[in-house]
């Protein structure tokens, strides 16, 4: 969950910093990163329901699936798509009316993007993915575990929220200026389209989504919880969803915000990869035997 100019400058920011700080070798890289998403060598579509859906995929080995931001797209996963592509098939698709996926005529809803994303793992005839959604996708990750268990077989999610009000006041009350701001514009703009598209998703931030806490004991994949530690989302937010799913890690990034996988690939980087290829544990202080 976040505003979506902001985060569009931070991203932005960060690579031209790259480009102009880095050696010629660090700039080709950061060319080739800007290829996710319009990379017609890895890029494939499927139709679901009407409508066409844009996925990549790059490496090989077990799946696993990308699942971004809010009016975001694969690109958005330029830091972490060729580290986690040595390791597995890395599979990233644009969400329904995001990068180069279609939006149709129903009005947004995360439970139709989980939907989507279930479609295209029947495309793909694949089946316990690993899944590791940042924001929105993390969102997204949840609904796909709760009603499609048997396509996820490991599950992290990045600054992932329940409910609308998970966000801190500062966000919620950043939505509602920036709604209204853009329904004033709206009022007088002969190109409407892309301002209704930018208003459903701020109806996703604002509005939605609404999975009760209770949900989460359905999900009994091992779940890794991310967040920064001022992030978006409420700090108690996080730990309560947390302490609800049945096989889950907790990774609060110290010094780090709800961009980390941006602004600190390779610490994120380390620590999804930890969680996907060693063994799922859940070591508890108290059966330590201190006291026996």
């Amino acid at each position: 969950m976040k505003t979506l100019f902001f985060f569009a400058r931070i991203v932005a920011i960060a690579g031209l910093v790259t480009l102009v700080g880095g050696s010629q070798a660090t700039a080709a890289t950061q060319l080739a990163a800007n290829a996710y998403g319009s990379n017609s060598a890895a890029g494939n579509t499927f139709v679901f329901n009407g409508n066409r859906f844009y996925y990549e995929t790059y490496g090989s080995g077990l799946p696993l699936l990308l699942i971004h931001g809010n009016g975001e797209s694969i690109n958005i996963f330029k830091g972490q798509i060729g580290a986690l592509s040595t390791h597995h098939k890395v599979i990233a698709m644009d969400s329904r009316g995001q990068g180069k996926s279609e939006l149709g005529t129903a009005a947004l809803t995360y439970e139709q993007m989980a939907e989507d994303i279930n479609a295209l793992l029947e495309q793909l005839k694949l089946d316990h993915v690993k899944v590791l959604g940042w924001s929105d996708g993390g969102i997204i990750g949840l609904l796909l575990t709760i009603h499609h268990p048997d396509k996820v077989s490991m599950l992290a999610v990045m600054g992932a929220n329940l409910e609308p009000d998970a966000a801190y006041p500062w966000a919620v009350d950043g939505i509602v200026r920036m709604r209204n701001r853009i329904t004033a514009e709206l009022a007088h703009s002969n190109n409407p389209k892309p301002l209704q598209l930018q208003l459903q998703f701020l109806d996703l931030l604002g509005n939605q989504p609404h999975i009760p806490l209770a949900d989460l004991i359905s999900v009994q994949v091992p779940t890794l919880v991310m967040a920064g530690d001022r992030d978006v989302i409420r700090d108690e937010h996080t730990l309560s969803m947390f302490h609800a799913l049945p096989k889950s890690q907790l990774a609060i990034f110290p010094g780090a915000t709800h961009m980390i996988p941006a602004q600190d690939p390779a610490r994120f980087n380390r620590t999804v990869l930890d969680f996907f290829d060693k063994p799922f544990a859940m070591p508890d202080t108290k059966n330590l035997g201190w006291f026996d």
